[in-house]
């Protein structure tokens, strides 16, 4: 009896040519908690924590619709010193707020659910994600650990490896907080040059998922105009309106200059035949995918 190949999600996205925009999950509010030993491959949920610190912790996150993610420093593996949390949000252009903390015993956790009811501090820099949960995808390691090695080297107080941040088979997986904005299919190299130009808010087709901010039809607009009219800030164009009638969505619109004050995208969406969509899930299963079949301006 022969082995059968191992399969890698990801080696299969890229053979179907699996499209990436418009697969960014929902969200505005992150909580993000510093653990640098192995996790568990359901993230938070499966830490060892003092029972009623992480109820409260996952109810006030729940309560907000935040998710909870673990980060960790690349390469970083000792258990010593003071560890830190954070709450990110998402508010818009020039709104963004964010609140750090550190613990060390489980019960100073309990500081990100006075964190989740404050407002936050603006102005404060980025944070960097790459999605890098071995336990929960083998590409999430395989394709994410190189990009977090080479990104860690250029911005190491910006850039945190992460557990699972959604869509396993695109890795690797690189996520900008609080913009909310996810990228796709990545290696070392384009890595580097996709977040570089991202920090000087040049935000490229090639590589986006999408804005958390957006419906998946939203975003496939988004991702539109910037292919059509080029590379733009995170908030060069705004959604104004969006219509659906079936499988038909017409997205509208509004570009900061030089971009057309109006846009009007034609989106239609299908579902994929079922197929095995992350290396440890044997299940097949189908997804809806989002394409742009026309753009019109004046």
């Amino acid at each position: 009896m022969t082995d059968l190949p191992r399969f890698f999600c990801a080696d299969a996205a890229r053979r179907r040519a699996d499209p990436l925009p418009g697969t960014a999950p929902f969200g505005v509010v992150w909580v993000l908690i510093e653990y640098p030993g192995g996790w568990p491959s359901n993230g938070f949920d499966g830490l060892d924590l003092e029972p009623g610190v992480k109820a409260l912790v996952f109810a006030a996150a729940q309560s907000v619709k935040a998710r909870i993610l673990l980060i960790r420093r690349h390469g970083r593996r000792t258990l010593g010193g003071p560890r830190r949390w954070a709450v990110l949000r998402y508010g818009g252009s020039g709104a963004h707020r964010q609140q750090w903390g550190t613990w060390t015993r489980d019960e100073e956790l309990a500081g990100i659910v006075a964190a989740l009811a404050a407002p936050g501090e603006p102005g404060l820099p980025p944070v960097v994600l790459v999605c890098a949960h071995g336990l929960h995808d083998t590409c999430c390691a395989v394709r994410g650990r190189p990009a977090a090695r080479a990104l860690s080297r250029l911005h190491p107080e910006l850039v945190w490896e992460s557990t699972h941040v959604g869509g396993d088979r695109f890795a690797a997986n690189v996520v900008a907080l609080p913009d909310g904005v996810y990228y796709g299919g990545l290696d070392a190299a384009t890595a580097v040059t996709t977040v570089e130009e991202h920090l000087r808010d040049r935000i490229h087709a090639d590589h986006l998922r999408g804005y958390t901010d957006l419906v998946p039809a939203q975003q496939v607009a988004v991702t539109a105009a910037l292919q059509h009219f080029g590379p733009a800030g995170r908030h060069a164009w705004t959604v104004t309106a969006t219509t659906r009638l079936d499988d038909h969505w017409h997205v509208h619109l509004s570009g900061h200059p030089p971009h057309p004050a109006l846009l009007d995208v034609e989106v239609r969406s299908h579902r994929t035949p079922p197929r095995q969509l992350t290396c440890r899930g044997l299940a097949r299963s189908s997804t809806v995918v989002y394409e742009a079949t026309g753009l019109r301006w004046g």
